[in-house]
């Protein structure tokens, strides 16, 4: 297992690296140093010397990938990928555009988004497993037909439909809540955020853990367990669910790590101050710094979720531990 681990951080790296030049890549397509400049300084009235002169401050005065003006090891690391992307392999996220610490940032803004993602992630999927449970329970019935008939109209409305159908409603008729905005007293800003968070998500979740429980229940032990007299209840809850823990730790496991990293949408139309917004903001502002470093971060526990997941795979099936 140890030597597995290994193979997969090494893995990691090459990645890292090619996710970095793609997100090197494709932001410098569309922008170059000297319009991230302007829009830094103000396009109208803007000199060259002060665009020169903040090229200079902020590191993008050199060469985007090689110097060819330097010699040996210098025609690659004195270049502005080199400088601005290395640092990050050791998690020193380096300054913003604006002079910043942007691993303070998201240290700071960590918090806000994670007290929204997590009740989000784990009264979500109490929600949509027991939910699934029931439809398998009452499988090729009214109530199941009911259910995925629901399951589908509530997965085909967007997004934006709950979260402004939800603060109009809510917050603005019924006054339950803040429409938005986060401070003291954060339980009453997070409540709707949340309640629209798994609400949007029992549509899509709920229809792929039915369509595992009902692969699951016409295997051979299913039958075997009915044939020994146990009940439908204890076949579906000791057999079935344990046996698909495996798909559903695929979807879960792997999402635990990118938690914090904050729903754009979500926080962008609640005011919440998170790692989700910050990107958001950053992106309005062309600050190739901050979204490079989320990206970064973002690839990273994608990474460390897929690694986990492998491991959870070891605690709920001793076969694959054995291969």
């Amino acid at each position: 297992m140890i030597a597995y681990l290994i193979r997969r951080i090494l893995y990691a790296i090459p990645i890292l690296i090619g996710v970095n030049l793609l997100t090197f890549a494709l932001f410098f397509v569309v922008n170059t140093p000297d319009d991230m400049a302007r829009m830094q300084l103000g396009i109208k009235r803007v000199t060259p010397e002060a665009i020169e002169h903040w090229k200079e401050q902020h590191g993008y005065n050199k060469p985007l990938l090689v110097n060819r003006g330097v010699k040996g090891i210098g025609k690659i690391t004195d270049t502005i990928f080199w400088q601005k992307s290395a640092s990050m392999f050791v998690l020193d996220f380096g300054f913003s555009d604006d002079g910043r610490s942007i691993s303070r940032e998201i240290y700071t803004r960590m918090g806000p988004s994670m007290a929204i993602a997590l009740p989000t992630f784990i009264i979500g999927l109490l929600c949509y497993v027991s939910f699934a449970l029931l439809m398998t329970l009452f499988r090729a019935t009214a109530l199941d037909i009911a259910g995925v008939s629901l399951c589908v109209v509530l997965m085909s409305i967007s997004g934006l439909f709950y979260i402004i159908g939800g603060q109009f409603l809510i917050s603005k008729l019924w006054h339950w809540v803040p429409i938005s905005g986060y401070g003291e007293g954060a339980f009453k800003f997070i409540v709707l955020p949340v309640v629209i968070g798994v609400v949007s998500g029992i549509g899509s979740s709920s229809r792929w853990y039915r369509s595992i429980f009902l692969e699951e229940i016409g295997k051979d032990y299913v039958r075997t367990a009915r044939a020994k007299g146990l009940s439908e209840l204890r076949v579906l809850f000791t057999h079935v669910l344990k046996n698909a823990s495996i798909p559903i730790l695929t979807g879960v496991v792997v999402v635990i790590p990118l938690l914090f990293m904050g729903s754009l949408l979500t926080e962008s139309f609640f005011g919440i101050p998170g790692l989700g917004n910050y990107t958001i903001d950053a992106i309005n502002a062309q600050d190739f710094s901050i979204v490079r470093a989320m990206v970064f971060l973002g690839s990273l526990l994608y990474i460390a979720g897929l690694i986990l997941t492998d491991i959870s795979y070891t605690v709920v099936d001793p076969r694959v531990r054995l291969t």
